[in-house]
């Protein structure tokens, strides 16, 4: 009987491995810190694995169940609204010792968290951190005001095993964004009314020429386009995964 149940155990455990394989679509890269596993989770929200340490990225219960999840080592929060600030998430990954890094608007929202400003950096373990502007430049809401006034919201410049990564949050094609160089991986938002559209990302990318392109938060959006739009742009590569 005991055998019995110990096989049952066993076949559960491989049965949730496998789920969790075929629930979110993975990339591995090669640093000089190790393999870099990128999870996308959906919409705003990834996590990536380095060297036993776990970065989540915006959770969000919407897009995944994060009791499932590998508790984080490191959490960013690129600003508060919902979608990529959610504090049911952060809790079921945050551990005693996580490091939360935000802006102030989202501390306010959780009530912790270690502020990043734009045009500052720090370090966590071997990996630099660095917050830029995320604003609108075009999109408003109906009283005239940005979704995403200047000075409230980050963009993310990771430097991590030598790979510079950069995630936009939500963000249009700012000048701060389009002077990037030697960017290795651009995940960029394209979901309108809030962020970019398809020819304002690749208005960006082209500016800063990231070797890997990956729109994401996208909704809606035919993901078509930006790959059209890319089309023969030597040295850049659009990879489309399940980011809506």
């Amino acid at each position: 009987m005991v055998k019995m149940r110990l096989f049952l155990l066993i076949i559960l455990c491989a049965v949730s491995l496998v789920s969790f394989g075929q629930d979110y679509e993975k990339d591995s890269f090669e640093t000089t810190a190790g393999k870099l596993d990128i999870t996308f989770i959906g919409h705003g929200s990834l996590m990536f694995e380095i060297d036993n340490k776990v970065i989540h990225i915006d959770p969000s219960s919407r897009e995944g169940d994060y009791t499932k999840l590998p508790k984080a080592d490191l959490i960013l929060i690129t600003h508060h609204h919902g979608d990529h600030c959610d504090a049911t998430a952060v809790d079921q990954i945050k551990k005693l010792d996580t490091k939360v890094i935000t802006t102030q608007l989202a501390i306010d929202k959780l009530g912790f968290g270690q502020l990043l400003s734009n045009d500052e950096k720090t370090l966590f373990e071997g990996i630099t951190i660095e917050a830029l502007p995320a604003y609108n430049l075009v999109h408003k809401r109906e009283n005239g005001e940005f979704f995403h006034p200047k000075g409230t919201c980050n963009s993310y410049l990771l430097t991590i095993g030598g790979k510079r990564i950069f995630i936009g949050g939500d963000t249009e094609n700012t000048p701060e964004m389009k002077a990037l160089k030697n960017i290795d991986i651009a995940f960029l938002p394209m979901n309108l009314p809030y962020t970019m559209t398809p020819e304002m990302v690749a208005d960006a990318a082209k500016a800063f020429r990231p070797k890997i392109l990956y729109p994401y938060h996208y909704g809606n959006t035919d993901t078509g386009i930006i790959v059209d739009l890319m089309k023969g742009e030597a040295g850049i590569e659009t990879r489309i995964r399940k980011m809506e």
